[in-house]
């Protein structure tokens, strides 16, 4: 009886964030460990279904590095990474493109439905999705040729929001075109945030491999407001492949979603903790 009681007061302090975000849009960037475990992964998922079943309406953007990894190990190519970016020739792109859009955007397509879900794979090339540009990396004034990595420029929600509207779980492989029909393998995060901002996502979920941004005292910061960030980015608090991250939430925002949660999706049912609990579990990046 304890415990049953215990459930019914989580459904209660759950009710009203259900209300509220009954009916909007809520993207989630999957990737890190959470897409490696297989326990993990399953609970991802099936959290996912869930959200669908109580009105919400979940986009997700996936990654695919290690599967990128080891397919490029096993056809004898290194990888290269210039400020977190994979270098990406023509041999390399190819891969990647086999692996986010054959392999992996199929996989949790399928796991998606075998959890009740009814779900759809998108790639960026698909409808022009997303159109890109080449993207340069600038250090120390010099400005480094990363291969076929775009930079996103443009995004179209037609294929989304049809998918959306009939009842699908949209996927979406980080790949796109530019404007001569190039094809370019896309950074996870800046596709999730650029898609985002387009939809006017209520919210992004970031899936990491920490449980948010942290203090100096290794403390998570659970509230985490523009001024803030860029404080903390400058005095050494935000730090590493940290500040790419926290700086594609700040865009986001910027461009129109209300708010991005970091959080560790390696954590048991972390998306709705930090959805429907009154302390969530994650950093929620907010402008003000």
């Amino acid at each position: 009886m304890k415990e049953a009681m215990k459930t019914a007061e989580v459904l209660v302090e759950a009710l009203p964030y259900i209300r509220r975000f009954y009916g909007k849009t809520v993207v989630i960037k999957y990737g890190g460990h959470a897409m490696v475990d297989e326990e993990i992964k399953n609970k991802v998922i099936s959290d996912i279904v869930l959200m669908k079943y109580i009105g919400i309406n979940p986009v997700i953007i996936h990654g695919g590095g290690p599967d990128i990894n080891y397919w490029l190990k096993k056809n004898h190519q290194e990888s290269t990474f210039i400020g977190g970016l994979r270098v990406t020739d023509k041999a390399t792109m190819e891969i990647a493109q086999m692996v986010l859009v054959g392999k992996v955007n199929q996989e949790i397509v399928g796991r998606l439905q075998q959890n009740g879900g009814k779900a759809v794979g998108i790639s960026g090339i698909d409808g022009n999705t997303v159109v890109v540009k080449k993207k340069f990396w600038e250090e120390n004034g010099e400005r480094i040729d990363l291969g076929y990595v775009g930079e996103v420029s443009k995004v179209n929600t037609e294929l989304i929001d049809n998918a959306m509207n009939n009842g699908f779980i949209p996927v979406i492989a980080p790949v796109g075109c530019d404007e001569n029909g190039e094809v370019y393998n896309i950074n996870g995060d800046y596709a999730a945030g650029s898609i985002a901002a387009q939809l006017k996502a209520d919210k992004l979920f970031m899936l990491t491999d920490i449980n948010g941004v942290l203090d100096k005292g290794g403390e998570i910061i659970s509230t985490l407001r523009f001024a803030d960030a860029k404080q903390k980015i400058s005095d050494g608090t935000i730090c590493g492949g940290m500040i790419p991250k926290v700086e594609c939430c700040m865009s986001a925002i910027e461009k129109g979603v209300q708010s991005v949660h970091i959080v560790n999706g390696c954590l048991p049912h972390s998306m709705l903790l930090e959805l429907f609990t009154n302390s969530g579990v994650g950093t929620m990046v907010i402008k003000e």
